[in-house]
């Protein structure tokens, strides 16, 4: 469906979602700058869920076109590109002056080049998987990491080497070519063909219960994790 034969209130809808998406990173960045820390994690949270929303609502709409597709990806290089970049500089990298600089420099180009390599090589609208560490999941990381481990607005100093190691592995692997599974469609059909996907889903909320949400930070390392090792088994495999 093109732009010029689709109701303009489909398209309102899901792009609705994304422009949300792209103010709560622009929040961030503002609450960052602030040195309001925590609430600029969360701020990187909530875009993730109205990234999530888009996408569904498209789909309810029929109403996904190419113009979705841009206006998602630029939303998403400030929200999860640039939002948590300039977030874990001011917390953890600052310190490090042009070290600190050039490490968050490093995830926002990977972030940028990971959406662009996204746009060039999808086909309809459809994705069975990802190939490199999809933007929002290396974000969610940044932000669930400051979440647990900062001490009021500041990451205690025992971190630094943490810090630097994760936002580099991060950039890395958004740029790799390590295959990340889709989320699956919440349905009969969709917990029948991917059921690890649910049960995951279901002993994660059960383990951030249990934990009062200290476990989040573990949730999204091992999600980053099983891609690497998934895509070691499918290879291996062949």
């Amino acid at each position: 469906m093109t732009l010029k034969n689709m109701k303009p209130t489909k398209r309102i809808f899901p792009n609705s979602f994304t422009s949300l998406n792209l103010f709560c990173g622009f929040l961030s960045i503002i609450e960052a700058a602030e040195q309001n820390y925590v609430l600029a994690a969360w701020l990187i949270g909530a875009a993730a869920i109205f990234d999530a929303l888009d996408g569904v609502a498209a789909r309810i709409t029929r109403s996904s076109s190419q113009f979705g597709v841009e206006l998602d990806s630029l939303s998403d290089v400030v929200s999860f590109g640039l939002a948590p970049a300039f977030l874990i500089y001011e917390i953890g990298l600052k310190r490090f002056e042009t070290l600190g600089i050039v490490v968050a420099g490093i995830y926002l180009l990977c972030g940028a080049f990971r959406l662009a390599r996204f746009n060039t090589q999808l086909v309809g609208f459809k994705k069975e998987y990802f190939v490199g560490l999809p933007i929002p999941t290396a974000a969610l990381t940044i932000a669930a990491y400051i979440l647990v481990f900062a001490e009021g607005n500041n990451l205690t100093f025992s971190y630094d080497l943490y810090t630097i190691v994760l936002v580099l592995t991060l950039a890395m692997l958004m740029v790799s070519k390590f295959r990340y599974e889709t989320l699956p469609h919440f349905s009969i059909h969709g917990i029948k063909e991917k059921p690890f996907h649910f049960s995951f889903i279901a002993l994660s909320l059960a383990a951030l219960f249990l934990t009062q949400g200290r476990a989040v930070f573990l949730i999204f390392l091992f999600i980053v994790l099983f891609g690497i090792f998934n895509s070691v088994y499918l290879k291996i495999k062949k």
